[in-house]
């Protein structure tokens, strides 16, 4: 590793030596949405330096962490998640959860990304489920994502912005701090409906997005 160690016989302690660096989960954030070569990284990281990525990127596919993958002709190669680097999702995901409160303020002049929400939205409605399943098309900043809840919980998948939905699909059309708050859980369902364009019916929507009442 490129920092110093916390040299503590500890699980924690040895888990922070590998990713608790900085800029290194955040890599880890990027790379569980979707193998990404060493430009992607460099755009979706605003502020890193060209050499401290490349630093953080060594130190984590020697700590196991990561990989270098061949990708597609004339793709490069791409940086992905080993087996074992995966099972950090549960450790983002929670964060993800627990920094809601940090999100109120709203972004502000902080860079944001909207593939970001990818992973946010898994991790933020980790608790939901819906029987019959509610599916929603949100689109914002060029992305588009069906965020589906079913008995199972959450799914999201990014789509191309062209390709075709489905003539029922219950669509949001919003610009990026809404789909944020509403992902967040600082915008209800019914104040990002009064603040978006909204086309189909609103109930997947509400289903979605309305926090289950604790027992």
């Amino acid at each position: 590793m490129s920092g110093k160690s916390y040299a503590q016989y500890c699980g924690l302690a040895r888990a922070l030596d590998l990713v608790g660096e900085r800029w290194s989960l955040l890599i880890v954030r990027e790379l569980l949405i979707r193998p990404a070569r060493y430009s992607d990284l460099l755009a979706a990281l605003p502020g890193i330096a060209t050499n401290l990525l490349a630093q953080r990127l060594r130190d984590l596919e020697t700590g196991g962490v990561i990989e270098r993958r061949l990708g597609p002709p004339g793709r490069g190669v791409a940086y992905a998640l080993t087996g074992w680097g995966v099972g950090l999702r549960e450790t983002v995901e929670a964060l993800l959860r627990w920094s809601a409160p940090l999100m109120v303020p709203g972004p502000g002049s902080d860079a944001v990304r909207p593939h970001w929400l990818e992973l946010a939205l898994t991790a933020l409605l980790a608790d939901r489920t819906a029987v019959p399943a509610a599916e929603i098309a949100l689109q914002t900043a060029g992305t588009v994502l069906m965020v589906r809840v079913d008995r199972s919980g959450p799914t999201v998948t990014a789509l191309a912005p062209s390709a075709e939905l489905p003539g029922a699909t219950t669509v949001l059309r919003t610009e990026l701090p809404t789909a944020l708050g509403l992902a967040a859980g600082t915008l209800t369902a019914e104040q990002a409906i009064a603040a978006a364009e909204l086309t189909g019916d609103p109930g997947p929507l509400r289903r979605i997005f309305t926090r289950p009442v604790p027992p």
